[in-house]
């Protein structure tokens, strides 16, 4: 019963967050080949640095424990990436011009090595910031500003460097699309921290009638 327990409790959800990042590593390559715009654009949003970092801030986030939370990040981190550039490997993108793009003879191997190191390493501080974001009140709060504000910069960027070709318009659609609702995100989280804090500083004050009250007794 203990192993059983055991299981449940630790290895399904550690298999669980494995399984995330193997499908997070295909919905990129698979999607960005469509000539669907919703999937182009779903296979842009998955094919960046902000998904994959919050990814792993949300595994962080997800683990009381903040070596757990690091550990597992960098590990479904690595694997995704892993099966990223391994969808990139069986299934090369062939635009209309015929050059073959991430295939073996793309410098595919070394990408691959790159990145999965840099996942793997850069995972755990990831990871770790996301446990940390669990801090409830205004102690917490940059931590969870942390994956909004890198989407609202890296779409800034990103925009600063996009085309007017079709494939253009979807991808800076997309950024638009990111950095506006990243700004959203960063207003509501601090707005709903800053009043739960003046809520519960309120709730802690005594009310005028105690506070008289309590005053009476002592003179």
């Amino acid at each position: 019963m203990k192993v059983a327990h055991f299981t449940r409790s630790r290895i399904t959800p550690i298999s669980a967050v494995l399984g995330a990042g193997a499908l997070l590593g295909v919905v990129g390559p698979f999607a960005s080949k469509s000539n669907n715009l919703v999937l182009q654009a779903v296979g842009v949003v998955f094919s960046v640095g902000w998904s994959w970092a919050c990814f792993a801030f949300l595994v962080g986030y997800s683990r009381r424990s903040r070596i757990e939370a690091s550990l597992l990040a960098s590990s479904a981190l690595a694997v995704g990436v892993a099966v990223y550039y391994l969808s990139k490997f069986m299934s090369p993108y062939v635009p209309a011009g015929g050059h073959v793009i991430s295939g073996a003879g793309d410098g595919l191997s070394s990408r691959a090595l790159f990145w999965g190191v840099a996942a793997f390493a850069f995972g755990a501080p990831v990871g770790l910031l996301g446990s940390m974001a669990r801090t409830p009140g205004i102690g917490g709060l940059g931590f969870r500003l942390l994956v909004p504000l890198i989407a609202f910069f890296e779409a800034s960027l990103r925009l600063a460097a996009e085309v007017g070709d079709s494939q253009g318009r979807v991808v800076e659609m997309v950024w638009a699309s990111v950095r506006a609702l990243s700004a959203v995100a960063v207003v509501l989280l601090v707005g709903h921290t800053v009043w739960r804090w003046w809520r519960g500083r309120g709730a802690r004050q005594p009310a005028p009638a105690k506070r008289r009250a309590v005053r009476n007794e002592f003179e």
